[in-house]
């Protein structure tokens, strides 16, 4: 009995000791804190200098990874095709000779390739936007990985279900792509593509762009090999424009604190540029502008 008592009464002290009710009750978060942990907007990828980018990857760069993770925001720095480019065929010389740039009165060339279906809002498609990459950045999904792109702001989807490829497929823009893993290597094949892109244009000499034909077939493969490095490998295959497949292999920066911002090929602004800037400063007719242009 007594010590129940003893138990009643140390109860009793512990009540009236929380006394007034609020100083006992659950300390609420400062509206320091709250806002220290409430979710902010980044940064695109491009919206970073070059001081902040290396400060966020030195940040990162010793965080653990799963390497068939490849979450994240990548691809910001730019990876180029390989050089040289395989020989053309007859076909692919024929092709590519229908891309030179128009010359200005004077005979003389500028930077821009006139013919470059970008000036007109012409998707840049597949594998252009491998090359022409303002960052993308890879969504896992139960039956297929969705790699969204910031120009254009656009998805890729890339099948995972063990789908085939389509034989004889209505041509797109991006193609139709199918994914599985090799061990730690995650590895997309794609065809059908739209003919009337370019693989991109001739980065050694802008008067060109590089062709395809309906028959490319590419192969990607991605290797997560830390945090911040993806090891990509693109295969061109082409046997209608090139007389080997066109390899380049290169490496894919992650952008840590970085999301997917908004950029888009607005018509109404690239011809107020085409007519006020590009058209005047290469002395160039009016029709004179996108792949379809009059000669």
């Amino acid at each position: 009995m007594r010590n129940r008592s003893v138990i009643s009464i140390l109860a009793f002290v512990a009540i009236l000791t929380c006394l007034p009710i609020t100083s006992c009750a659950p300390t609420a978060p400062s509206s320091e804190s709250q806002a220290s942990e409430k979710p902010a907007w980044l940064p695109c990828p491009q919206c970073q200098n070059d001081e902040e980018i290396a400060a966020a990857r030195a940040k990162a760069a010793d965080l653990p990874f799963d390497p068939r993770d490849l979450s994240g925001v990548w691809g910001q720095n730019r990876v180029q095709l390989s050089t040289p480019a395989p020989p053309l065929t007859p076909l692919g010389q024929k092709l590519y000779d229908a891309t030179k740039a128009e010359a200005a009165a004077d005979g003389s060339f500028e930077v821009t390739n006139t013919k470059d279906g970008m000036l007109i809002c012409d998707p840049l498609g597949w594998p252009r936007w491998f090359t022409y990459n303002y960052g993308f950045e890879f969504a896992h999904l139960p039956k297929r990985v969705v790699q969204f792109i910031e120009w254009g702001h656009l998805w890729r989807d890339i099948w995972t279900d063990g789908r085939a490829l389509p034989e004889n497929p209505e041509p797109r823009w991006l193609g139709y792509s199918v994914g599985r893993w090799e061990g730690d290597t995650f590895v997309i094949e794609s065809n059908g593509f739209d003919d009337r892109s370019w693989l991109s244009e001739n980065r050694q000499d802008r008067r060109w762009g590089w062709p395809h034909s309906d028959q490319l077939r590419t192969e990607e493969r991605y290797r997560r090999v830390n945090h911040n490095t993806l090891e990509v490998t693109l295969t061109i295959i082409d046997p209608q424009v090139y007389t080997k497949p066109w390899v380049t292999v290169d490496k894919f920066f992650l952008s840590p604190g970085t999301e997917i911002g908004e950029y888009f090929c607005v018509p109404s602004e690239f011809n107020q540029f085409n007519n006020e800037l590009l058209i005047p400063s290469e002395k160039l007719r009016p029709t004179a502008i996108g792949p379809t242009a009059k000669r």
